[in-house]
Parts: structure tokens; C-alpha cells; sequence
């Protein structure tokens, strides 16, 4: 038996917010979304960075053709949607390392497992929305960027929110993985 890891997480937290956050406990929210994404004997690697406005804006502007700041983006190694906006290729100069669209393939180290993408976080924006949302809950921002973790990686995996149905599921899966955290339990997270 190996004992190879089935699921790798990358978390970089960027200044000013490294001394804010926890990527142990940012880890154990994006584990937990996995166990709602992909099955449990699928070996998968997630990066995550959490970082500024600019950060995110820029990126943004030049994956997605949106020119604002935005809370989540999700850079799926498999998956295309509507997320990728009217820009979804990257700007002339930057490497792809998979094709979503099949026509290419990046050769993985050996011990490397499979990546599914990574997750971009806002962390002012993250704030911004949990004050305005709950500003009397002292846990509104651990429960916003817990909420926006889980549905980063939903989105890696291919799940939307463009149809009722496919909000339900995602929404569904959004609440289980919530629940799983140990410091949010079932407190009144509301799914995106």
C-alpha cells in the first residue's frame, strides 16, 4: 500500500493577510469541499492563494474581461463555464498548463498528483461581504471566506449556478462541506 497522498493542498497567503489567517484551518475548509467534490479515492491537488483587491481585479480583467474586483475566481485544470467570461484565454506571453477543451496534455512529475486548479481569494472583498452581511457576528468573515473556499472548488470540479438545478446541487454540496468544518458547524451559512 502507499502512502502517497491522496489530496495535496497549496495554500499562500500573501501579505498583509498572512498574519490574519491560518492555512491549517484554510486547509481543513478546502479538504472538506473535497470530500463533496471528488470521490474519496481520487487523488487531487488544489492550490489556493489568498491576496488583495488589485490581485484579483487583475486577474479578472485578464481571464475573464470583467474589470472589477470580485471575491472567488476559480481556475479549473478540467473545466470550462461561464466564469471564464469574454476572455477566457490567457494573455499573449502566459504558459497554459492544461486545454480544458482535451486538446492538450502537461506530463506530471511522478510523484505529482493530479491538479484540479486553483482557488483565488479577495480577502478584502471576503471582509467587505461578511461585515455587510452579518455585522454582528464576530465569526461573519471565517464563515464568508469558508464559504467562498467550498465554492472555489465546486467550480474546479465543473459545478455551477447558471440553472436552478445545477444552484441546488451546488448549494446542497456547499452546505455539507460547511457543516464538516468543526469551528462553523450547521450556524446559518448561507450557500452562494
Amino acid at each position: 500500500m502507499s502512502s502517497r497522498p491522496h489530496r495535496d493542498i497549496h495554500v499562500t497567503i500573501e501579505e498583509p493577510f498572512d498574519g490574519e489567517l491560518s492555512p491549517a484551518w484554510i486547509r481543513e475548509v478546502i479538504a472538506s469541499a473535497l470530500t463533496q467534490a471528488v470521490p474519496a479515492d481520487r487523488p487531487a491537488q488544489v492550490s489556493v492563494l489568498v491576496t488583495g483587491d488589485e490581485t484579483v481585479r487583475q486577474l479578472n480583467r485578464d481571464y475573464r474581461g470583467v474589470d472589477e474586483v470580485t471575491d472567488v475566481l476559480s481556475f479549473s485544470a478540467e473545466h470550462s463555464g461561464h466564469w471564464e467570461g469574454e476572455n477566457p484565454r490567457p494573455p499573449d506571453g502566459c504558459a497554459t498548463v492544461t486545454d480544458p477543451g482535451g486538446g492538450f496534455e502537461f506530463p506530471l512529475p511522478p510523484d505529482e498528483l493530479p491538479p484540479l486548479g486553483e482557488v483565488v481569494i479577495s480577502f478584502p472583498q471576503t471582509r467587505r461581504q461578511a461585515l455587510e452581511q452579518r455585522p454582528s457576528d464576530p465569526e461573519a468573515v471565517d464563515r464568508e471566506l469558508a464559504l467562498l473556499l467550498v465554492h472555489g472548488v465546486l467550480h474546479l470540479v465543473g459545478h455551477d449556478h447558471g440553472e436552478p438545478a445545477e444552484t441546488e446541487e451546488m448549494q446542497q454540496k456547499e452546505r455539507a462541506a460547511l457543516a464538516a468544518v468543526p469551528q462553523l458547524g450547521n450556524s446559518g451559512i448561507r450557500p452562494l
